[in-house]
Order: structure tokens, then sequence, then C-alpha cells
């Protein structure tokens, strides 16, 4: 089966990253190995992060894409590829994944949402900044490191104390 996707070049997508093992906090030791997935990716297909949250099982981020490109899943295979290939091979594999010669780190699906206008893009970066107080892993959405949502605040786009 071919799983039909939205693609349209230049525009800002909302993605959901999560790994095959939901119990797993994987995400939050291995951060470093994430941001250089993110960033060697960016690098040799270049795209926007305009937000990000990564939460210990899973991460939710927007990106836009340049004007003349749509290719999103190209950008999340290499991602979840070089960050597998970083990380120790003990996580339980299944026969498909063996046959496939697939790692079992990662969910081979991600959900993604094109962005529709800005109104659209701000409800997603408020939802990303949110998502560890909605989980909760901390009471204050500035308490949760590995945000955006510092990075708003630096720029003076956000006050420290949104949603506070």
């Amino acid at each position: 089966m071919r799983y039909r996707r939205d693609h349209l070049a230049g525009a800002s997508y909302f993605f959901t990253a999560t790994l095959q093992q939901r119990s797993s906090a994987l995400l939050l030791p291995a951060i470093a190995v994430l941001r250089d997935a993110l960033r060697q990716v960016k690098r040799s297909h270049p795209f926007s992060l305009d937000a990000i949250v990564v939460l210990p099982d899973h991460l939710h981020t927007i990106w836009t894409l340049p004007a003349d490109d749509a290719d999103y899943p190209l950008r999340w295979r290499l991602i979840k590829a070089h960050f597998s290939r970083a990380m120790a091979r003990t996580e339980p594999i299944s026969a498909s994944r063996q046959r496939q010669q697939e790692r079992g780190i990662w969910q081979r699906r991600y959900w993604e949402h094109r962005l529709r206008d800005s109104d659209d893009w701000w409800r997603h970066v408020d939802y990303i900044h949110y998502n560890p107080v909605k989980h909760g892993y901390v009471c204050q959405v500035g308490d949760w490191p590995y945000s955006s949502f510092h990075d708003f605040v630096r720029r003076g786009i956000l006050p420290a104390d949104w949603a506070g």
C-alpha cells in the first residue's frame, strides 16, 4: 500500500515522529545524537526548523521547506537513519523489520500536516511548546529544556511566562 501525503514545495509542515517503543525514553539521553542528525540533514537538504519539542518517546516539529523542494520524506528517512546508526543495537526487532534490514527504533511512519496559514502555524507552535505540560513532564512551559520555546523567548517573540 502506498501512503498518500501532501507535497507542496516551499510549504510549512507540522510533524510528529514517534519511537517504536512508546515506553522508551531514548530521545532525551540521545538528544545530542538527534541534534546532530537534524544538523547533518539540514546541511545536505536545507529546510527551516521553525519550532520543535523533544519528549522522551516522540518529537513535534515545524519545518518550512525551500521554495523549490517538497521532499520532506527524504529528510525524515535520513534523520531517522542517522540517529539509528549512532545508537547501540539493543532494541527488539520484529521479523518484518529484520527482513527489511530495518532497526526497531522509530515507528515507520510519522504524522504530517501542511500548515494552511499563519493562524494554523501559530496554533501548532503553541501545541509544540505546550506539549511537555500536556504530558505532565513540567508545570510551566519554560521548565522544559528540549524546546524551541526558549529560542522564541530569546528572540522576543513570546514572553518567558507564556501559558503560565
